[in-house]
């Protein structure tokens, strides 16, 4: 996250109003009966509640609170599905094969790849008629199934979210060095939290590309390291520490005389390549740590670049599971959009300012025979689910968060609102994202600003204005956002996933 009508082919409009005037109150009070909670979430769901007197239903401390549309738990007595601890292995895999948006993107592509999709090239023709497909720029990736019996104005159903996360990226001229130290010269990357970088094991991570114009994949492992300085060379550090951007952010890598350094070099080595033959370089740094599950009943997973991997998995799983057909019957086009450069505004070929969706879009249009009206007509038939990571209720810090809004970490996925459209949700987006959270058996939470703190913002509210798309904002509260290293409940990933797929296969 940056610091800083929906409608389908073939349905009647009078259907689509249907969608948009559904009792959600009646379903929500479904959902609450256990009516639609899937069988594997109901013994964790409600376990903890008792009966109301003189009801064999739930009692009122199941209802909803702090806005949510579904049960609560208390996580610390609940014990995690299997299901969701699985989910989240698969995100730990996921989060350690991407250290960068380069790896990222083709970790995407190689898994829909071994899940039978095509990978297409931006620079081939590609084919008509159903099928699945991904194709990447750069950092970023795009995936979707077209159906049986898509038409031209069949409508697409999108799962937007970023590869890239805050941090630090390798800048030209990099080995720098004194006092016997070899060092790297890097840049900050979007806004993280400086601190958070301190006194860690560190790799640099991207692409390289060669002078025959070839680009390359690599990662060092654990390279560098940021040292903070001794408390007895700063005796105030502990009433407030105070980074410069440039002086105190330089990592070690290395002893000895700078004539003997070469960072380039280093990375080339990762390659099979000489540091003369590197003609340009996108690389960042990573932290080395790898995910990890916690605290009462490993409840909790603390990882780096949840933000904003965690989203681009659900997503990425979603549509791996729609594709493979199982009791659905495709309405609309699922699409996975995973832009790069979020946390830098966006402003890229391959960031959500960009054409690469609606480069993608037009050409499924083609494919499918559209003409101008029919590509009006299906975006007027299409949703885009922007997916961020957005803020959990910090114990420590409950004021910074609005007194009726408290998103619960474990609570299920967050609805964002923001009245100066920071976040892209209104009213019909967020009846459509509630009732796929009801249909899906998962409890949701709603996410506004506290008044004298303004919020970040995403991808959703460029991607309306871009494609004229309704667009709804959503995501998995966590804590210590834009640190190395984040944190979140285990279910809430899980919960996402389950909710974006509802979405996809309607």
């Amino acid at each position: 996250m940056r610091a800083g009508s929906r409608g389908r082919a073939g349905v009647a409009p009078l259907a689509f109003l249907a969608v948009v005037l559904l009792d959600v109150p009646a379903l929500v009070g479904a959902l609450l009966d256990g009516v639609l909670l899937s069988a594997d979430v109901t013994p964790t769901l409600w376990q903890t509640c008792g009966p109301a007197p003189g009801s064999a239903g739930p009692g009122a401390a199941c209802r909803p609170r702090n806005g949510q549309t579904g049960p609560v738990t208390d996580q610390t007595t609940s014990p995690v599905p299997a299901a969701a601890r699985t989910h989240v292995d698969d995100l730990a895999r996921f989060v350690t094969a991407s250290p960068s948006s380069f790896h990222a993107a083709a970790e995407i592509a190689r898994r829909c790849v071994d899940a039978g999709f095509v990978r297409l090239d931006e620079a081939d023709a590609w084919p008509t008629g159903p099928g699945r497909y991904v194709v990447v720029r750069d950092g970023a990736a795009v995936a979707w199934v077209v159906p049986d019996g898509a038409t031209p104005t069949t409508g697409v159903t999108v799962l937007g979210a970023h590869t890239d996360s805050p941090g630090f990226k390798l800048k030209p001229r990099p080995t720098t060095g004194r006092a016997g130290w070899w060092q790297a010269g890097v840049e900050v990357y979007g806004g993280p939290l400086l601190n958070s970088w301190l006194d860690r094991e560190l790799e640099l991570a991207g692409r390289l590309v060669s002078t025959d114009g070839t680009e390359h994949l690599v990662r060092t492992g654990p390279m560098l390291r940021i040292p903070q300085l001794a408390v007895h060379l700063d005796r105030a550090v502990n009433d407030g520490l105070a980074l410069d951007k440039q002086r105190h952010t330089q990592p070690v890598w290395g002893l000895g005389e700078l004539a003997g350094a070469d960072v380039v070099a280093a990375l080339a080595a990762q390659a099979g390549l000489e540091g003369s033959d590197v003609a340009g370089y996108d690389v960042v740094v990573a932290d080395t740590q790898e995910p990890r599950t916690f605290g009462a009943d490993a409840a909790l997973l603390a990882s780096g670049r949840l933000d904003n991997l965690l989203s681009t998995h659900a997503g990425l799983v979603a549509l791996l599971d729609v594709a493979d057909g199982a009791g659905v019957e495709l309405t609309t086009i699922p699409v996975l959009a995973a832009f790069d450069h979020e946390e830098i505004g966006s402003g890229s070929r391959s960031g959500a300012a960009g054409p690469f969706l609606e480069d993608v879009l037009a050409r499924i249009g083609d494919a499918l025979g559209a003409d101008a009206q029919d590509r009006h007509r299906a975006l007027a038939a299409s949703l885009c689910v922007s997916s961020d990571v957005g803020h959990a209720v910090h114990p420590n810090y409950p004021e910074r968060h609005d007194p009726a809004n408290q998103p619960l970490a474990g609570g299920g996925p967050i609805l964002k609102i923001n009245a100066n459209q920071r976040y892209s949700t209104d009213a019909v987006g967020a009846a459509l994202w509630n009732r796929a959270c009801t249909a899906a058996g998962v409890p949701s939470q709603e996410f506004v600003s506290n008044n004298t703190i303004p919020c970040g913002s995403t991808i959703g509210p460029i991607t309306a204005t871009r494609l004229g798309m309704r667009t709804v904002d959503v995501g998995v509260p966590i804590l210590s956002m834009h640190s190395a290293r984040e944190l979140c409940a285990v279910l809430d990933p899980w919960f996402l996933t389950r909710a974006v797929r509802e979405l996809f296969a309607r």
